[in-house]
C-alpha cells in the first residue's frame, strides 16, 4: 500500500511541482489549497505526512498545523512546512505548533523527496 501524503498550498503551480515528484516517488496524493480545505479532506483517512505552505488565505499554516494536532486522528501525523518564510521566529513557531521539518522554496524536487523519505520511511 502507497503512504498518502496531503499537499496544502494556495498555489496550483507548487501543488502540480510537489504532486508530479511524489507520485513519481509512488506516493498518493490528496491536495488542499488552504487551510480550511485541508481540514474539510481529513475525515479519517490516513494521512502519513503533511506537506503545508505557511502563508495562505482562509487558514495560515501555521493555524492549520495548530488545528490539526487538536484532532486526535492527526496529533501524531508529521508535518513539514514548505514556504517562502525563512525567518528564525517563523521557524521557531511553526516548530511549537508542531512542524517537524521545515524546507524554503524555492526548493528541488529531490530535496523534499530526501526529507519526506527521513519522516515517513
Amino acid at each position: 500500500m502507497n503512504k498518502t501524503i496531503m499537499i496544502v498550498d494556495d498555489s496550483s503551480s507548487v501543488r502540480t511541482v510537489v504532486k508530479t515528484a511524489l507520485c513519481s516517488a509512488g506516493y498518493d496524493v490528496i491536495e488542499a489549497c488552504d487551510g480550511v480545505d485541508a481540514l474539510s479532506k481529513l475525515n479519517g483517512k490516513k494521512v502519513h505526512l503533511i506537506v503545508s505552505d505557511v502563508n495562505m488565505p482562509n487558514m495560515d499554516g501555521i493555524t492549520f498545523v495548530k488545528e490539526i494536532k487538536k484532532n486526535p486522528s492527526y496529533r501524531f501525523t508529521p508535518i513539514c512546512m514548505l514556504t517562502t518564510e525563512a525567518e528564525q521566529s517563523k521557524i521557531q513557531e511553526g516548530k511549537d505548533a508542531g512542524a517537524k521539518a521545515w524546507l524554503v522554496k524555492p526548493f528541488q524536487p529531490p530535496k523534499l523527496l530526501d526529507v519526506i523519505s527521513k519522516i515517513v520511511g
